[in-house]
């Protein structure tokens, strides 16, 4: 069974533990460069692909391993102005470029998005600094009356005391001096 309040037990009585990612959530729709769907993953992990060292040493043992079979007359399927391997770069140009500028395009609406996620939580922190700088106030304030008006009741009980016992100097006096006469 849970409970009707997830964050009971955390923290101090009556308040809510903070969402931190409240501000994120409306933007983690672009959490994948291209999409959720399998092929969107395939894409973007090509894309990745591109970059890595493992891909450039694939790549320059591909094309060495080519050009040796094709100089050296192991097989002969692309002669030596290498027009067929010249072919295959340029295809692989011609989807890498848009995969890659797509993905540099979309990561650069994650970064902006992330930055006005990250704007309105400072934001957000920066209201709540205030209204908690001015209820410091307010109470500081509270406080200094209560002091106040505590001395002033000081004063005031200081007063009173002093006034009984006058008055009670006063009937001990009187009672005393009557007590005496026959």
């Amino acid at each position: 069974m849970k409970p009707a309040n997830p964050d009971a037990g955390r923290g101090l009585p009556g308040h809510r533990i903070a969402d931190h990612m409240r501000f994120h959530r409306p933007i983690a729709h672009l959490t994948s460069t291209f999409g959720n769907d399998a092929f969107a993953l395939k894409a973007e992990a090509f894309a990745r692909f591109f970059g890595t060292p493992l891909f450039l040493g694939a790549q320059t043992l591909i094309v060495g391993l080519w050009i040796a079979l094709n100089v050296l007359d192991i097989a002969r399927f692309d002669a030596y102005p290498f027009i067929l391997l010249n072919l295959a770069f340029s295809l692989q140009a011609a989807y890498a470029a848009p995969l890659i500028l797509l993905a540099q395009t979309r990561q650069a609406a994650r970064d902006k998005a992330n930055a006005e996620a990250d704007a309105q939580h400072r934001e957000a922190i920066a209201v709540a600094s205030e209204q908690r700088q001015a209820e410091a106030a307010q109470n500081s304030e509270q406080l200094l009356q209560l002091l106040r008006q505590n001395t002033e009741l000081t004063a005031i009980t200081k007063e009173l005391t002093e006034r009984v016992e006058s008055l009670t100097r006063q009937l001990h006096a009187h009672f005393m001096n009557e007590g005496g006469k026959p």
